[in-house]
Formats: C-alpha cells, structure tokens, sequence
C-alpha cells in the first residue's frame, strides 16, 4: 500500500502534519529527539570500565 508514495505524496502528509501540529511543535520534537540521539551516542562511546568504577 505505501510502496507507491512519491514526493507528492510525502509532501501532502507534510503539509497536514504542520497543519495539524503547528511549527512550533514540530520543531520542539525535533529537538528533544536530538537532544535524546545525542545522550544515547555518548552512552554507547562510554567506556564500560569506567560505567563499573563510577558505579562501585
């Protein structure tokens, strides 16, 4: 059902998803969801001997 979409398309669920959320919304989200990829990136790059040291 969703192999077909094309710009068009993509475009027209854009368009109802601003309307319906608003900019300001949206861009809030999309902050916060960079905020969270950034705090996971640092987790994995951590090393696990110092997560044992800190937690001990």
């Amino acid at each position: 059902m969703l192999n077909n979409i094309g710009l068009p398309g993509m475009a027209i669920i854009l368009v109802v998803v601003i309307v319906l959320f608003g900019r300001g919304k949206i861009s809030s989200i999309m902050g916060e969801l960079g905020q969270g990829l950034t705090a996971f990136r640092r987790g994995v790059k951590q090393d696990p001997a110092t997560d044992k040291a800190s937690a001990a």
